[in-house]
């Protein structure tokens, strides 16, 4: 399997408080990598880290490495443009979160901040992105009416679909189907599934069944450390830490 990314003993911490500890784990490519732990354990900020989100907050402090392949990029190095590492890295966030604009502009947005103009590009990553969102056949008749009349579950495939749009190297996922009803989240986890085939994905989720389903390999933490990562069989019927078997089985978390 090839590597897409691979965090190296990462810590991280807001002011003075350190919320990461030496974190280390591949991201491969065209695969689907959940991590999970209880709430504050650091996933969430570790999700953040990939795209310097927290960039965005004042005072944060990195130590260690997230390295980008082929091309071996640290992208939490101070040289490196935040802004850059945003359209190399899509984010999905929990609650979906469409601009006050149109079907057609939340999509056209990403590509027109990268200075694309032709019409015709546009018009076909449009249709590109929301038929890999498997959104298409519903809005297609309607681009140009407002986004947030769609129903929630349209509203984040649309999210993915704006993320998409801008072809990143790795799709960040935040609990991506928290706020959404069983059958919405059931459409987010089958596209989930299909698009690990056009582009590297990693998942924040609290439901221990949807990264049993979804994720090819899964990292489990707890208290700002990684405790075990594998495939996502293994991690789900033969953990190796006594840890990840105390949390998957119920025992804690």
């Amino acid at each position: 399997m090839v590597k897409k990314a691979e965090v190296i003993n990462l810590n991280f911490s807001y002011t003075d408080k350190k919320v990461l500890n030496s974190v280390s784990l591949p991201i491969y490519e065209n695969r689907i990598t959940a991590l999970i732990g209880p709430s504050g354990c650091g996933k969430t900020t570790l999700l953040r880290c990939f795209n310097r989100m927290h960039d965005l907050y004042g005072s944060v402090k990195y130590d260690g490495q997230i390295n980008l392949f082929p091309d071996q990029l640290n992208i939490l190095s101070k040289e490196i443009d935040p802004i850059e590492v945003r359209m190399k890295i899509g984010m999905v966030f929990q609650k979906p979160n469409p601009f006050p604009k149109s079907i057609y502009e939340n999509i056209a947005y990403g590509l027109r901040v990268r200075g694309v103009k032709k019409k015709s590009f546009i018009d076909e990553k449009i249709e590109d992105s929301l038929k890999k969102a498997g959104l298409w056949k519903e809005v297609e008749d309607r681009l140009h009416t407002s986004a947030t009349a769609l129903s929630g579950g349209q509203q984040q495939r649309l999210c993915i679909a704006r993320a998409l749009a801008t072809e990143p190297d790795i799709l960040l996922l935040d609990e991506p189907t928290s706020a959404l009803d069983p059958i919405s989240t059931a459409h987010i986890e089958e596209l989930v599934t299909e698009l690990k085939n056009a582009v590297t994905i990693v998942m924040v989720t609290h439901n221990l069944h949807q990264a049993a389903r979804t994720a090819d390999f899964t990292s489990f933490m707890y208290l700002g450390k990684m405790i075990e990562f594998g495939e996502s069989s293994q991690i789900f019927t033969n953990p190796k830490e006594q840890k990840t078997e105390n949390y998957i089985t119920g025992r804690f978390g």
